[in-house]
């Protein structure tokens, strides 16, 4: 069948005018990803001048990763069922409105609130922008635009931790939340003028609520449970028993729904395709490295080498250009060649020597050594994290495009924060060791040497530039130690990302845009019906010689089939006229 013009200048465009109409969505990725990076090293700041609490300083982080999680997956079904740009831009304003009401929060409970709404928009943004690309652009030249947003993100991660230190020290801690709004307005002005997407071909829109809030309480439940067990309430209390009997009836209720609902937020169907199941396991094995090396890199710096907020994002950069370049070279070689399985096992192998090098590091271990270390898992994740959706567009239907490309990120992030705060704990536990193993013999010969024991023993977070000099060494090595151990946890899984990105098939990509296979099948699907009229027609005898004064005039499928060709040949007689 002659292709319509439509589809043919899809297919045709160059890498200049692709980028002009995704450049709104890039833009809006990186203001999601910095908003939940640019103020980690400026926290601390933030709750002592808001005058919080450490409860409150765990719910500002935990708000805004269970709004995140839990929302991910509703955008990506929404975007199977309803128009994707109007959610995108959506998005973008509900992160934009929260972001600046953060930035004026006249205390704690104010900020936490906020940030939930914040979450929401980034949740949105995080799935929507790769669910449009998709639309848009092929899997085959897929990989070295995802390859750019892939880097885009790692500027942010990375990066913003760097940026946040700075502007905290040059003016105060509410300018990163401010620092993205001109971005947020930027996007929405490209987006509005640059984005054109097709609208999803549903006549009636079902949208699961019940689903809804079954996830939205099971998650945050289990989020909560595993964020402050162990701190805010024991382990075995009344209080742990309780979260974690209603996160368990609440997943398990929700998953039983999804199998019942006419449009189901996870869909289950999705698990029945090998390449989707196994790139989520590998994204959640993947998930706990990228979250840890964000979170745990920062604290590495500040209280392992003394760094301050703006020199340790600076040390940073090793990490920034291991995940950047490969992100965008390996994207421009899958593109190239359409080969994605050996480069994403290679990038899994890695991240495990990566986490593993990791795994070794010391409060004096030489600068060049950790700047190695991070070069190489800042590699590792680059090869894989933006290739794992990718295939999984590949080998999913168009009409769930939107759910498989979310819950990939739904589950990485689900792992990644439970993952995190596993590793957190651990931290904490071993560097109390540490610390006491440190000071056994050690008697304080001074004022503030006692002091600083007395504050060592409240369990808060010392400054390490303020410590004397015998105790810094002692704290600089716990800490150098401890964050050690914590990635000790993350070699296991990154193994089993080896292993589940070995099993996934190695599936040739697509050469059409989800937009085109949506045509296709339409297309198809109205060769099918008039087929099967024209059978039932000739088998009942009822068929007419064309021309027959009897002949009744076609309706129908065929009919309306044979309008489109037509239209396609005086589209194609207007694009001959015009190159005359």
């Amino acid at each position: 069948m002659t292709s319509t013009p439509s589809s043919a200048s899809e297919t045709t465009r160059s890498a200049r005018e692709v980028f002009t109409a995704i450049s709104g969505l890039i833009v809006g990725m990186f203001v999601a990803v910095l908003s939940g990076t640019v103020v980690s090293t400026s926290l601390p700041v933030i709750i002592a001048d808001l005058g919080g609490t450490q409860s409150q300083y765990t719910w500002v982080i935990t708000a805004s990763l269970l709004a995140t999680a839990v929302s991910t997956p509703i955008w990506g079904k929404l975007a199977d069922l309803v128009d994707r740009k109007i959610l995108v831009q959506l998005a973008l304003i509900l992160f934009t409105v929260g972001t600046v009401i953060a930035g004026f929060s006249t205390d704690t409970n104010m900020l936490i609130v906020v940030r939930v709404v914040q979450g929401i928009g980034v949740g949105g943004l995080m799935s929507l922008v790769m669910i449009a690309v998709a639309l848009i652009i092929s899997p085959r030249e897929r990989g070295k635009y995802m390859g750019v947003v892939g880097g885009i993100m790692a500027l942010g991660t990375i990066g913003g931790p760097l940026l946040g230190g700075f502007l905290t020290d040059t003016w105060g801690w509410r300018s990163n939340f401010f620092v993205g709004v001109p971005f947020a307005i930027i996007a929405l002005v490209l987006l509005q003028f640059t984005l054109h997407l097709p609208k999803p071909q549903r006549a009636k829109v079902s949208i699961d609520y019940f689903g809804i809030v079954l996830l939205a309480v099971g998650v945050s439940t289990l989020l909560i449970w595993v964020s402050m067990g162990g701190s805010q309430f024991e382990w075995d209390s009344a209080t742990s028993w309780t979260l974690a009997i209603i996160a368990g009836v609440a997943i398990a209720a929700f998953i039983t729904v999804e199998f019942f609902v006419k449009e189901p937020i996870v869909p289950m169907s999705l698990f029945r395709n090998r390449t989707f199941t196994l790139s989520v396991i590998a994204s959640i094995a993947i998930g706990v490295s990228m979250f840890a090396t964000s979170v745990f890199l920062a604290q590495y710096f500040q209280l392992a080498r003394g760094a301050t907020p703006t020199e340790s994002g600076l040390m940073t950069i090793p990490m920034i250009i291991g995940q950047m370049g490969a992100s965008i070279i390996i994207g421009q070689l899958v593109s190239r060649f359409g080969k994605w399985k050996g480069w994403m096992i290679t990038g899994a192998i890695l991240a495990t020597i990566g986490v593993s090098l990791m795994a070794t590091l010391r409060y004096d271990t030489p600068f060049p050594l950790v700047a190695t270390y991070m070069f190489v898992l800042g590699a590792g994740l680059g090869m894989v994290m933006q290739n794992l959706t990718l295939i999984v567009q590949n080998d999913t239907a168009p009409t769930q495009l939107g759910a498989a490309s979310s819950n990939v990120n739904f589950f990485r992030t689900i792992a990644g924060t439970i993952g995190v705060t596993i590793m957190g704990s651990l931290l904490s536990t071993s560097v109390a060791t540490y610390v006491k193993d440190g000071m056994s013999g050690f008697t304080p010969s001074s004022p503030d040497e006692i002091d600083a024991l007395k504050h060592l023993a409240s369990g808060n977070v010392p400054k390490v530039g303020e410590l004397p000099d015998a105790i810094r060494v002692i704290v600089e090595s716990a800490y150098g130690h401890g964050i050690a151990d914590a990635f000790i946890l993350a070699i296991p899984l990154a193994v089993i990302s080896v292993i589940a990105i070995a099993f996934i098939k190695n599936k040739p990509l697509s050469t059409k845009n989800a937009a085109e296979q949506l045509r296709d099948q339409a297309e198809e699907s109205v060769l099918e019906v008039g087929e099967a009229e024209v059978g039932a027609t000739m088998s009942t005898g009822t068929i007419r010689i064309a021309g027959a004064a009897s002949a009744t005039p076609s309706t129908g499928p065929v009919t309306v089939l044979e309008r489109e060709r037509e239209r396609e040949r005086e589209h194609e007689r207007e694009d001959e006229e015009r190159g005359r």
